[in-house]
């Protein structure tokens, strides 16, 4: 699978390295480009981080910034889709497009409450029904990322 335009997941300051295995290695299988954001809750060098990764770790391209921002001015044409439980629509009601940035927040707070106010159009939310509160960050970039992966095409004849 070879994407013309790659999605991009971007984790704003992750703090568990096994999330960010799971998710460099979805990023490896899915040719995705994986962005770290801000002050990391682990070294790159943890060797669970590396374990979840195993042998694909240098599969993936991954970039490092010091902030948001950063990452959003070196992409000035890039569309930003923001995940968050409170995001006023469901992933499913959005149309995801070939080299999107999907952002997700660190593991205990998500991203800013004010992040997603300011972003209506591009917030998305997983339904979650009963009573468990969340889900597991790469569960989540995981599920996203693959129904862009669809909704663009991208999976057919892979």
């Amino acid at each position: 699978m070879s994407l013309q335009q790659p999605f991009h997941i971007v984790l704003v300051e992750p703090e568990i390295p096994p999330n960010t295995g799971n998710i460099a290695r979805l990023c490896g299988a899915t040719g995705t480009v994986l962005h770290l954001v801000g002050k990391l809750g682990f070294s790159t060098d943890d060797r669970y981080l590396k374990r979840a990764g195993l042998d694909y770790w240098s599969e993936v391209d991954i970039r490092y910034w010091d902030d948001l921002e950063s990452l959003q001015r070196a992409f000035p044409e890039g569309r930003f889709i923001y995940t968050s439980k409170k995001a006023p629509k469901s992933y499913l009601e959005f149309g995801f497009r070939p080299g999107d940035f999907i952002v997700f927040g660190k593991e205990t707070k998500g991203l800013p409450e004010e992040l997603i106010e300011a972003n209506p159009e591009t917030a998305v939310r997983i339904p979650i029904i009963g009573k468990v509160r969340s889900l597991n960050l790469s569960t989540s970039a995981g599920i996203v990322l693959y129904e862009a992966l669809r909704q663009t095409g991208a999976l057919e004849g892979a």
